[in-house]
């Protein structure tokens, strides 16, 4: 296993990049620790496989290092990293059995006989292909498929980092669970580190241990699943991590205040925004209480969702749409209702930024 730091890395397809928006990624610094799992979440087109392939070797950055256990790797060679890279299809070959499949990494390395039929064996047992060792790959189904991809990237045990790239694309959703749940389980056995590019949040939050949220070609904020969650640092991450995400209402502040269309919402403190600086409010759907009409902020309810676990009220407050999650023991009748928020769960951000509290005075 190895620590990974990127050291003020950027990187432009274009020559002679003169601007940030000529750069797929845009300068950063990221310091992944050994054994650790980590996910790079956010939409397509963002720069997370751009991140993960320099990490890979496969595409050279335009400025910046890229260091294995304290060593410079930017400009070597893939083969040289000592690293493995899952796809987003299988890459596998379908003239061979499971068994040899598994094994072929370890035979291009001259393994000894014993260790590889060893090792196969636990790999298989990890991912439940047992059963199917000795079939030819080509007559198996699509996810299996993939899961020999997952098994040849995970079957070298003196491998630094494993790369995946949007892995379970071609799975079926109910065994998307499944899989999620085994890699976590694999990285808690083989203590390697990981990073897993997605752009599926629930597949980010569950496998790893820290996201790198990207947008634009920019790390946005890394960060636990519940520090993304509980404090988001951008209102897109509070936008894009959650479902449905935080509620953004333009306001003004003042001190322990805010007013969003003349209406008075109070703040678990006191802040002072630049001056200048687009302001807007942040609260999480959680974080916000449905009840009937008269007692909070007037509400209209255009619907409510039924999602089986919980129900989601789409309301308008002064026309601006907001999301509600609404108790099993509340009933609203008609569309007209109220909503009251949690102060100490709200989030003030100026120009997207979220803002700290300011200082009490002495």
């Amino acid at each position: 296993m190895t620590s990974i730091i990127l050291e003020n890395l950027a990187h432009a397809y274009r020559p002679n990049p003169s601007s940030p928006a000529d750069y797929a990624l845009k300068q950063a610094t990221q310091i992944w620790e050994s054994g650790g799992a980590y996910a790079l979440l956010g939409p397509s087109g963002c720069g997370k496989t751009t991140l993960l392939n320099i990490i890979s070797g496969l595409v050279i950055p335009s400025q910046g290092h890229v260091l294995f256990d304290g060593k410079d790797v930017t400009h070597l060679p893939t083969e040289q990293r000592n690293i493995a890279q899952v796809f987003q299809f299988p890459v596998i070959y379908d003239t061979m059995t499971v068994r040899e499949n598994l094994a072929f990494p370890l035979r291009n390395r001259r393994v000894p006989e014993p260790q590889i039929t060893a090792r196969v064996a636990e790999i298989a047992a990890l991912l439940d292909l047992t059963a199917d060792l000795d079939y030819k790959a080509k007559g198996l189904t699509a996810d299996s498929k993939q899961k020999i991809s997952l098994g040849r990237g995970l079957v070298r045990p003196d491998v630094a980092a494993i790369l995946f790239d949007e892995p379970l694309t071609v799975i079926d959703p109910h065994l998307k669970w499944e899989l999620r749940s085994k890699l976590k389980e694999i990285h808690r056995k083989l203590d390697v580190t990981m990073i897993y590019v997605t752009h599926d949040q629930t597949e980010a939050l569950t496998f790893a241990d820290k996201v790198v949220v990207m947008s634009d070609g920019e790390v946005v904020q890394t960060g636990t699943p519940e520090e993304l969650f509980e404090r988001p640092a951008h209102t897109f991450v509070g936008h894009f991590i959650g479902s449905p995400g935080m509620n953004i209402l333009p306001c003004t502040v003042s001190g322990t205040n805010a007013v969003v269309d003349g209406r008075t919402i109070a703040l678990g403190a006191a802040y002072a925004p630049p001056a200048g600086a687009r302001i807007e409010l942040g609260i999480r759907p959680d974080f916000v209480h449905l009840a009937p009409h008269g007692t909070g902020l007037p509400v209209t309810i255009e619907r409510i969702d039924d999602l089986g676990r919980h129900r989601i009220a789409r309301v308008l407050l002064d026309g601006r749409k907001m999301a509600v999650t609404v108790p099993d023991s509340v009933s609203i009748g008609g569309d007209q209702a109220s909503i009251t928020m949690l102060a100490h769960r709200i989030g003030i951000f100026a120009d997207g930024h979220r803002l700290n509290p300011a200082a009490k005075e002495a």
